[in-house]
C-alpha cells in the first residue's frame, strides 16, 4: 500500500486543492466536468485537489474564470504564491514539494558543503546571510524554508537518506568553531538514525569534482530523478543518459 507523504495544510498548494475542491462541489460538478474546462483528465483534477500535482497559470486562470471569485479566492494569486513561494528559488520547487518528499530513497554527494538535510538552523542562516544583496528577512525566510525541508526525516516512513560528502566539508569552517561544533554534533546524531547513511570520501577522490547532485529513487518502478547544481540554478531532470551518467559518478565516489 503506498504511504502519501504528510503535506503542509498551510500551503498555497494545499489551499489551491481545497478550495478547487469547495467550489467544485458547491457548484455541483464533478471532477470530470472541470477536467473537460481544464483540458486535463479526471485524474488530474484529483491530484490538484489532493494537493499532489502542482497546478500550471492556465489552470488558475480556467478556474477563475469557471467559478469566479466567491468570498475573495483567487486562484490566480494562490498560483502566484505557489510559484513564488518564500524561503527558495522556482526552479527548487519541484524537488522540494514534488519530489524529495515522495522519493523512497535519497542519495546526495557535496564536496563543499554539509548537506541542507542535515544542516543545523545556524550554519544555513550563516551561508545565506553570506549571500550577495540578501535582506535579513529573505534570510530568515530561506533558513524556515530549509528547516521545513528537513521534516521529511523526521516522518512515520522517512525516506532513506544516503549522503556523500568530501572529508575537507568536515575541516571547511562555517562561521564561528562553536556554530562548526553543533553543526558535526548534529551530523553525527544525524548519521545515527537508522534511515541516515553519511559516508566520507577521501579528498583524493576527483571524480566529484564537476559538483554536487542528488538522485531520487522512488518506488513502483517510476523513473530516477537527477538535481544537479550550478553556481546560479540547479538542474532538474529524468533524461535517461544524463541519470545514468549521474549514477555512474555517484558510483565513482562511493567507491
Amino acid at each position: 500500500m503506498d504511504v502519501m507523504p504528510s503535506l503542509d495544510p498551510g500551503s498555497p498548494r494545499v489551499r489551491f486543492g481545497a478550495e478547487l475542491r469547495r467550489l467544485r462541489e458547491a457548484a455541483q460538478l464533478s471532477q470530470a466536468a472541470v477536467a473537460a474546462r481544464l483540458g486535463c483528465t479526471q485524474t488530474q483534477v484529483s491530484r490538484l485537489e489532493k494537493a499532489t500535482r502542482t497546478p500550471s497559470k492556465s489552470d488558475a486562470e480556467r478556474l477563475d474564470r469557471l467559478f469566479g471569485t466567491p468570498d475573495g479566492v483567487s486562484f490566480t494569486r494562490l498560483f502566484q504564491r505557489i510559484a513564488a513561494p518564500p524561503g527558495g528559488p522556482v526552479w527548487f520547487r519541484s524537488w522540494v514539494e514534488e519530489i524529495e518528499p515522495t522519493a523512497r530513497i535519497l542519495r546526495s554527494w557535496d564536496p563543499l558543503l554539509i548537506p541542507g538535510l542535515l544542516q543545523t538552523e545556524a550554519y544555513a542562516r550563516h551561508l545565506f546571510s553570506r549571500g550577495p544583496q540578501i535582506t535579513c528577512d529573505e534570510v530568515e525566510q530561506r533558513v524556515e524554508a530549509r528547516m521545513q525541508r528537513q521534516r521529511i526525516l523526521d516522518r512515520e516512513n522517512p525516506p532513506m537518506c544516503l549522503v556523500l560528502i568530501d572529508e575537507g566539508v568536515l575541516r571547511r569552517q562555517i562561521g564561528d568553531s562553536e556554530l562548526m561544533r553543533k553543526q558535526l554534533g548534529h551530523l553525527l546524531e544525524s548519521a545515527h538514525r537508522p534511515t541516515v547513511s553519511v559516508q566520507v570520501v577521501d579528498s583524493e577522490c576527483v571524480a566529484g569534482l564537476a559538483g554536487a547532485f542528488m538522485i531520487a529513487e522512488f518506488a513502483n518502478g517510476e523513473p530516477d530523478v537527477v538535481h544537479a547544481d550550478s553556481p546560479t540554478q540547479g538542474h532538474i531532470t529524468t533524461d535517461c543518459d544524463l541519470v545514468s551518467a549521474i549514477w555512474k559518478h555517484y558510483e565513482a565516489i562511493r567507491l
